[in-house]
């Protein structure tokens, strides 16, 4: 499997599944997508702020809840495979993308797996072993939780650096010597990580010592 980044703004995630695993799948994509979580009952009381629709759909049902709601990702995480199945088999003939949340291990064409995701925006650090080992996924992630620790920061950095040195026609080849210094420098990471500096001083602080020696290096 290809690990991509994918935009749901505006769009919507059905969640077949009211249990404790589609209420995780709900409260992750409620942060950006609308989600509708259909299911005769609601095991969990938090699902972010997906719309809950109280409904046992059969096997027959699903193309209609396709229909009615135009999903770009559908969930099958109910305890009927064979609801499961269908939901599969329904969004697949729609060219909509899936998740069985039933499943590990091997997946059907076209099927997404919802990686462990370490987030330090605008930095995004996603983990998956394909759905055959949560619990080493869950540890990856704390450990990476700590490394990350002010790459959002840093992120930003490197970013309004590019632009002024870009804007004061420092050479191609100089501004990528200059982020990759600052990227590689210790005593930032640390500043930024325990907020005795923000990025703006440290773009500051460099842009200064850019034109105190002229782009020369010590």
């Amino acid at each position: 499997m290809i690990p991509l980044l994918h935009d749901f703004t505006g769009t919507t995630v059905l969640v077949f599944g009211g249990g404790r695993v589609g209420a995780r799948k709900a409260r992750r994509f409620a942060r950006e997508a609308d989600v509708i979580v259909v299911s005769p009952d609601f095991a969990d009381r938090d699902f972010g702020s997906a719309d809950l629709v109280r409904a046992a759909p059969d096997p027959a049902a699903v193309d209609d809840w396709l229909e009615r709601t135009d999903p770009a990702l559908v969930v099958a995480a109910t305890d009927d495979a064979a609801l499961n199945e269908a939901v599969a088999e329904a969004t697949r003939a729609r060219g909509a993308l899936v998740n069985r949340a039933d499943r590990s291990g091997e997946r059907d064409v076209g099927s997404v797996v919802v990686p462990a995701t370490v987030r330090e925006d605008p930095v995004v650090v996603s983990i998956s072993t394909g759905g055959t080992a949560p619990a080493l996924s869950k540890h990856l992630r704390q450990d990476l939780e700590e490394t990350l620790a002010g790459a959002g920061e840093m992120a930003r950095v490197c970013a309004e650096l590019r632009t002024e040195l870009k804007s004061r026609d420092v050479p191609p080849e100089r501004r990528r010597e200059v982020v990759t210094d600052v990227v590689n420098s210790p005593d930032l990471w640390t500043a930024l990580r325990t907020g005795t500096s923000n990025y703006r001083q440290v773009i500051e602080d460099v842009l200064g010592e850019e034109l105190a020696t002229g782009g020369d290096r010590p």
